[in-house]
């Protein structure tokens, strides 16, 4: 019955993952973000980070397309982030290149550093200030660049990926807009190269497909709590429970 289950699954391990990826969706249909981040940070305590990307590309995508086409600015938020996402491909080639090599608990306290720092920065940083116009052509492919090696081997685009589209200072529905198409464009490119280094499986792409139900029930349970919820009491809860994740991961990594 459970044929397709990867090789060191169980039943458990399923039912644990679609659990994830309900509560993951739920977040992101409240704050448009953090379905990798949450999805991530407790898949990595009971399955490899490996693994765990690979989970992520069908959920992600799909919520992703969702996002990224409801918002009213397609065009000109595109337009505007290109620099930086054509640059994210080269540092996702360089980022999955890195996994397909790398130690699966070694990457994993990785993602637990990176998710510690975003968490403590967004805490402490409500708002940063938006570069000019001619700062943003350069900050673009850099930008792009780093973003697209830590999402290669941690599968968060948050650092500094989405400090940076939040400095452009785009009204809500624009930024959570913003952070669709570039999700959705990067998990494409993420897919493309984890399949390309054999990180990315029949059995993974099933199990994915799957948990992808959850994920979508989460985000529109989220969608309809978003307007009941004060913005900035959920945004302090969410990043302090990601900080606790992200020191549980590293100590379970590195200790």
């Amino acid at each position: 019955m459970f044929d397709f289950l990867p090789a060191t699954w169980t039943p458990i391990t399923l039912a644990l993952a679609a659990a994830v990826f309900l509560l993951a969706g739920l977040i992101k249909g409240i704050a448009g973000a953090g379905l990798p981040t949450v999805a991530l940070a407790l898949l990595a305590l009971f399955i490899d980070i490996k693994a765990a990307i690979a989970l992520l590309i069908v959920p992600a995508f799909i919520t992703n397309i969702w996002q990224g086409a409801t918002g009213g600015a397609f065009g000109p938020i595109a337009k505007r982030l290109a620099p930086m996402l054509l640059a994210s491909v080269i540092g996702i080639w360089i980022g999955v290149t890195i996994l397909s090599v790398g130690d699966a608990k070694v990457l994993a306290g990785i993602l637990g550093i990176v998710l510690f720092f975003y968490a403590g920065y967004s805490l402490m940083t409500p708002q940063i200030a938006p570069p000019s116009p001619r700062a943003e052509r350069w900050l673009g492919p850099p930008v792009g660049l780093t973003t697209g090696i830590l999402f290669g081997f941690t599968g968060s685009f948050l650092v500094p990926g989405v400090l940076y589209m939040q400095a452009l200072g785009l009204k809500r529905d624009h930024f959570v807009q913003a952070m669709g198409i570039a999700f959705s464009f990067s998990t494409f490119v993420l897919w493309l190269f984890l399949t390309g280094n054999n990180l990315f499986s029949v059995s993974l792409g099933v199990v994915s497909s799957i948990v992808c139900v959850p994920a979508i029930l989460g985000m529109v349970i989220g969608q309809k709590l978003r307007g009941g919820m004060s913005e900035a009491k959920f945004r302090r809860v969410f990043f302090i429970t990601l900080l606790a994740l992200s020191l549980y991961i590293v100590a379970r990594a590195f200790l």
